[in-house]
């Protein structure tokens, strides 16, 4: 698997991302700072290690987990993190609707969620990363992408403008398909899975095939120990968080388009004149199924 660029990824962002594979005890203290950053970062080692019933030995075994020197490191990052923050403390509730919220402050929190879910994503993203899957892209033979449900909408998405600048590439959302084009690939081919979670089987299985295959692999997820990141030699992260009403692929959208549409423009980078020609060609033939303004 890649390496993941932890040491740049925002505190917070960080510390959800690893929260599926902690101890039942670092789970605890991950989950007391996401609730409380506020007040962890104004806390002693102590006060911590007593709100969360453990000791400080374990407090400081958790911050190392998360790549910081100590508590001190922590308690200034969260700082720092919520120093950024300009959303206002109900907007940052991340967005617990009640039957009585207006639309106005369901507008305002859904844009402080979404864009702090873009900057945190595009903050940690590993750009070094993002180049080797371009490169990969570019240089393939075929490209398979595998994704259900939520994040088979984004997926559409980047097939369709892939396939509309000559590359080709299809998106299976179909388990018994995926396996099936997952086994005629080999060194010449990419597979791309894009799960939220990292944990959705119709998507880990065929990356797994495929990447015993000989090809490339890339995996879009918010979780960089899940099991799809462990499949994949390219990893490229998402930092959205899960709310009420908007889990799982519906939550992380916006963050995995940025993250596509990273791909998608470093692969017209790097093929900019027969993309130009093929994308001219395209809204010249899309233009006559248009219908003129009365």
């Amino acid at each position: 698997m890649a390496d993941a660029a932890e040491s740049y990824t925002p505190i917070m962002a960080r510390i959800r991302g690893v929260v599926p594979t902690l101890t039942t005890t670092h789970r605890r203290i991950a989950e007391t700072i996401l609730a409380e950053p506020a007040a962890v970062a104004a806390s002693t080692i102590g006060e911590l290690a007593e709100r969360c019933g453990t000791s400080l030995t374990t407090i400081t075994r958790f911050c190392r987990e998360l790549g910081l020197a100590g508590y001190p490191e922590l308690r200034l990052a969260l700082a720092a993190e919520l120093g950024r923050s300009n959303a206002s403390p109900r907007e940052q509730e991340l967005i617990a609707f009640s039957p009585d919220d207006p639309m106005s402050l369901v507008l305002r929190s859904l844009l402080a969620s979404d864009m702090r879910a873009m900057e945190e994503t595009a903050a940690q993203l590993d750009l070094a990363a993002v180049e080797r899957a371009v490169d990969s892209l570019v240089r393939a033979r075929f490209i398979d992408f595998f994704a259900v449900s939520g994040s088979a909408g984004v997926a559409m998405d980047l097939h369709l403008r892939l396939h509309a600048i000559g590359r080709p590439c299809v998106l299976w959302t179909d388990v018994h398909s995926a396996v099936c084009s997952a086994n005629a690939r080999d060194h010449r081919d990419v597979a791309l899975g894009i799960s939220h979670s990292g944990t959705t089987a119709e998507v880990v299985e065929p990356l797994a095939i495929a990447r015993e295959r000989g090809a490339t692999t890339i995996a879009v997820t918010n979780f960089p120990r899940s099991p799809l990141a462990e499949t994949a030699d390219i990893v490229l992260t998402t930092a959205a968080q899960d709310t009420p009403f908007r889990a799982g692929g519906v939550a992380a959208r916006h963050t995995q388009m940025l993250v596509l549409d990273c791909l998608y423009i470093g692969v017209v980078q790097r093929t900019h004149e027969i993309s130009k020609q093929l994308l001219t060609a395209a809204t010249e033939a899309v233009s006559q199924h248009r219908l003129p303004h009365r």
